[in-house]
């Protein structure tokens, strides 16, 4: 299972477009230009809309709960929290090998410029399986705007900026349909 996930948070007031509606829609249209595309990966690409992350992450909690039997058969966790802005890399969780196969993929992404591949993937919905050993990435972006809009009315879809949401939605689909393509599940 290579699991693609965003959260949708918005508990205090605005919309919660930015924080985590962006990375909701993202993990969706990754899934969705994969199938569009007629691409049919070896493994199972899933969506998860994380709840309660704000809550002290009990959707998250919960999902693990129910799962982590099969915690062998899950490849890669990924989850995008920090809005959808201009894309960088991805923050990665594994071990060495994991982590040169991470880079190795970023270099399809060297046409627009998103091939950094930074220490820690950082998310409260994956932090149970990357505990577990589970390897986890997460979005990186330019977040300089960031907390202009977290947790504020001005969260609202006019944050939100087409052409950088796409170039996400790209990252998050090449690095979900590589990853669940390969011939072998990345290294523990």
């Amino acid at each position: 299972i290579v699991l693609v996930s965003g959260h949708l948070d918005s508990w205090d007031v605005g919309q919660g477009a930015m924080d985590d509606g962006g990375g909701a829609f993202i993990s969706w249209e990754a899934l969705s230009l994969i199938k569009d595309l007629g691409l049919r990966p070896k493994r199972t690409l899933r969506l998860v809309l994380w709840t309660g992350e704000e809550q002290g992450g009990i959707g998250a909690k919960q999902y693990y709960e129910l799962h982590k039997e099969n915690i062998s058969n899950f490849d890669i966790v990924m989850e995008s929290d920090e809005g959808t802005f201009r894309p960088s890399g991805l923050g990665f969780t594994g071990n060495a090998k994991a982590r040169d196969i991470m880079k190795e993929i970023m270099t399809l992404l060297w046409p627009i410029n998103v091939t950094d591949v930074y220490d820690n993937a950082d998310g409260t919905d994956i932090d149970y399986w990357m505990r577990d050993g589970v390897p986890g990435a997460s979005l990186h972006n330019d977040i300089s705007k960031y907390f202009w809009f977290h947790h504020s009315q001005g969260d609202t879809m006019t944050v939100q900026d087409p052409n950088q949401m796409n170039l996400c939605a790209a990252v998050w689909t090449v690095v979900s349909y590589v990853i669940a393509d390969m011939e072998e599940m990345l290294p523990r």
